[in-house]
């Protein structure tokens, strides 16, 4: 079995385990909901093992290399990452709240990339410019602190749907808080380290790219809900809406900024 199809089977997976725990939380039926994270945790491993071939496929072609490179890969490194940082730091009935919203995303993600007649999976060569050590450490922090903010937001929308930004604090609202403490430092490695290789790749620190630009307002705007966070106490309407606003930021910074002339572009 290739990588490809492994990484394919996944998509089935999860868009199974949703089913599952959307079906569970309509009838209340506490079993659909554990078997939808067994299938869940099921569909992360085959994910995990489906990079690791792949990898590894790269090397039995002789042009070995982390498979972050290309627009497929960090489809699947995005869906992957966003998984496990709700495995990492969820636990309980909570978690299968927040999968009921990751599994879908996770699954289209996969989906997109596997299926899309547009998306070349194929394993190709690195350009000179990403024959660095710096490919995988930039890349892995920025999508982790992707993966932090679309959690994150997941918790924005308990607490709209619940009514609880305006009653003091709350699990969510601390889970949330967390979530972007952690998406804001590993973003921040990512700004850092891509700094660095972009000086060692041409010549200079930052060049006001597309990508460079739009990273740098999608720091800003989650500075800005960290601080009205610090400044109000508590998760307020408003410091939720700010992270909305983040997430449509990393959007762009990651999909939008494709379509724009720059050196970042996956297309």
């Amino acid at each position: 079995m290739t990588s490809g199809t492994m990484i394919g089977i996944v998509t089935f997976i999860y868009l199974g385990a949703f089913s599952c725990l959307l079906v569970g939380r309509l009838l209340d039926k506490k079993r659909l909901a554990n078997a939808a994270f067994l299938g869940a945790v099921g569909g992360f491993a085959l994910l995990t093992a489906g990079l690791v071939l792949r990898w590894r496929e790269s090397y039995a072609m002789g042009i070995g290399h982390v498979p972050l490179s290309n627009f497929y890969e960090s489809l699947v490194f995005f869906s992957w990452a966003t998984t496990l940082i709700t495995f990492a730091g969820i636990r309980g009935e909570t978690r299968n709240r927040v999968l009921t919203f990751i599994m879908p995303a996770a699954a289209l993600m996969l989906g997109y990339a596997s299926f899309s007649p547009g998306i070349d999976s194929s394993i190709q060569p690195l350009i000179p410019a990403l024959k660095s050590n710096w490919l995988a450490i930039h890349v892995i922090t920025c999508f982790l602190g992707y993966a932090s903010f679309i959690v994150a937001s997941v918790f924005g929308i308990f607490m709209l749907r619940n009514g609880h930004t305006l009653s003091g604090r709350h699990p969510w609202g601390e889970m949330f808080y967390r979530c972007v403490m952690i998406g804001f430092v590993f973003f921040t490695v990512g700004i850092l380290t891509g700094s660095v290789w972009a000086h060692v790749a041409w010549g200079r620190y930052w060049g006001w790219d597309p990508k460079e630009t739009w990273a740098l307002i999608t720091w800003l705007l989650y500075a800005a809900v960290l601080h009205e966070r610090v400044r109000s106490g508590r998760v307020t309407g408003r410091v939720i809406m700010l992270s909305f606003a983040g997430l449509l930021s990393v959007l762009f910074t990651y999909i939008g900024v494709n379509y724009l002339p720059g050196l970042h572009s996956y297309l």
